[in-house]
Formats: C-alpha cells, sequence, structure tokens
C-alpha cells in the first residue's frame, strides 16, 4: 500500500518503522518543522523526520504537500497539528489513537487515563474527520491498567501495541469502521503545571497517580520542588507506619497525605540540581518538624 506517514515525536517512531517493515511504500512523511533547542541558534528536527531520513524517506513539514503525491491513505500518529478539509478530502486518512474511544479524546490520553484511575485503557485505528477524534473505529486493543504504571511506561506499551495493530489493520485492508458511541465521551485536554501540583490534602492515590504521570511538583522551603518518583502506602494497611506526619509533612522521606495515608518518596528534584535519590536528598536537607511540602 501507497502510504503518507504524519507524525511528530519520539511515540510515532515505532509505529512509521513498523509500516515500513511490513513492507508499505511511504511516500511522503510530514512532520513538525525544526525546533530550536537549548540557548544556540541551531535547530533540530522532529524525532520521525530524524527516523525518516534515515530510512531513506521523502520529509515534509507541509502538509499540503501531501496534495502532490499519489497515495491510497494517509497514516496520522501524534501529529500535533489539525488536518485541514482539502486535505483530507484530497486523501482519505487514519489515525492510531491512544485510548479506548470514545473515552479520551484529545491530546493527552494516555496522561488522563491514568490521572483518572482507569482500570483499562488501549489503542484505536480510526478515521480521521474534521471533528477531534470522532472519526469511526476500524480496529482496537485494550489492556488492563494497574494503579502503579506510570505514564512512560504505559505509553512505551501502547506505542508497542498500537504498532502492531497498525500493521495488522492495514494488512486486512482497513475495511468499514464502526461509529463510535454517542454517549460516554471524555476529552483529554493538555495537561497543564496546575494538574500537576501535588496538593498534600489530596488521598495518596491521586496524589500517587500525578507523580505517576510525570511532572509532579511541589514546594519546599519557598522553592519548586519536583517528586520525580514514590512509593504510595495507603490508610489501613500495614505498610503504612503510625507515626505518619499530617498532610504535606515529612518524616525522613515519607510525606503525609489528607486520607491518612502517605507517599514515600523514592526520587526527587530541587530547584537547580538535577534528580536524585530521595534519601540522599533528606539526609542533606534535614527537614525539620516545621518544614513541610507547599504553600
Amino acid at each position: 500500500m501507497r502510504l503518507v506517514y504524519l507524525g511528530t515525536p519520539e511515540m510515532a517512531v515505532p509505529p512509521l518503522e513498523a509500516v515500513v517493515g511490513a513492507g508499505h511504500e511511504v511516500v511522503l512523511v510530514v512532520t513538525g518543522a525544526d525546533k530550536r533547542r537549548g540557548r544556540g541558534r541551531a535547530t533540530s528536527p522532529s524525532p520521525v523526520k530524524a527516523a525518516a531520513r534515515s530510512l531513506g524517506l521523502p520529509v515534509t513539514d507541509r502538509t499540503d504537500d501531501v496534495l502532490g503525491v499519489r497515495a491510497d491513505l494517509g497514516v496520522v500518529v501524534a501529529f500535533g497539528r489539525i488536518i485541514r478539509p482539502h486535505v483530507l478530502q484530497h486523501l482519505p486518512m487514519v489515525n492510531l489513537h491512544f485510548s479506548l474511544l470514545p473515552r479520551w479524546r484529545g491530546a493527552a490520553p494516555v496522561e488522563r487515563a491514568v490521572l483518572a484511575g482507569d482500570d483499562r485503557t488501549g489503542v484505536c485505528v480510526m478515521d480521521v474527520e474534521e471533528t477531534l477524534d470522532t472519526g469511526g473505529v476500524h480496529a482496537r486493543a485494550e489492556i488492563p491498567l494497574d494503579d502503579r504504571i506510570t505514564a512512560a511506561e504505559l505509553r512505551a506499551e501502547l506505542v508497542r501495541l498500537g504498532s502492531e495493530l497498525l500493521v495488522d489493520t492495514l494488512a486486512a485492508g482497513v475495511g468499514d469502521p464502526v461509529p463510535q458511541a454517542a454517549d460516554g465521551a471524555t476529552y483529554a485536554e493538555k495537561l497543564t503545571p496546575d494538574d500537576l501540583r501535588l496538593r498534600w490534602e489530596r488521598p495518596a492515590v491521586e496524589l500517587h497517580r500525578i507523580v505517576r504521570v510525570g511532572g509532579a511538583w511541589t514546594t519546599f522551603r519557598g522553592e519548586r520542588f519536583k517528586v520525580a518518583a514514590a512509593d504510595r502506602l495507603d490508610p489501613g494497611t500495614d505498610a503504612l507506619p503510625a507515626d505518619v506526619p499530617p498532610p504535606g509533612g515529612l518524616t525522613g522521606t515519607l510525606v503525609g497525605c489528607g486520607d491518612g495515608g502517605a507517599l514515600r518518596l523514592v526520587a526527587v528534584q530541587p530547584q537547580g540540581r538535577p534528580v536524585m535519590d530521595a534519601a540522599a536528598w533528606a539526609n542533606g536537607a534535614r527537614p525539620g518538624p516545621d518544614d513541610r511540602f507547599g504553600p
């Protein structure tokens, strides 16, 4: 099958490699423009552009270049840009989406599934329409979602699962889609820094979800303080010590939460420093009885 592939970040690289490995002819790759990174003036390509170059594929950052090629289908994976109607009219497209539609349409389905405490998730191959993630579904694959997996680990598993599903769907000839259910739709809005702030009056299970998403932060002694990894200790369990501090208070690496549970810090990042072992940080910071996280 002659394909146009549209994708940008690292998670869109394995599906590209999978369709090429399956023998499909990718006649054009469309990706995000080169970006300036760091303090210098040099720019760097998107992960998909770098992969396309290594595979010897033609690549562009202009979506309208799709109009100049002959292809059977467009494949979209985490492209990050709206595909305009005249392009969709020229070439039908399918999208590999990382949720069980209609749940978590939008930009951050993996992170939102973790934050919501979903017990299952998956991937869908769906038609691309002008409206956001509303197209009919050609194929889906589902996996259980436990309450310990991080968003990074889940994303890697869904990329693997989705790459296989995409290749299988293309091999079957795509076929007719099944319309999405009219109810049950939720929207996965892009995360903001406020979504990732640890408010210690909340239950331990909710705070642990934020840490699992990545980028969780609080404040300590007036400076921003990131929590890179932590274990959850639920109230009423044998693992919970008797002397749990109050919400935001800390004893060594143990931080109290609003439901009487706690998080035990594993890896942290004080402001201006690299990620470090939480026990080593606590030994150096020597938090006292008046120290606490948060405002």
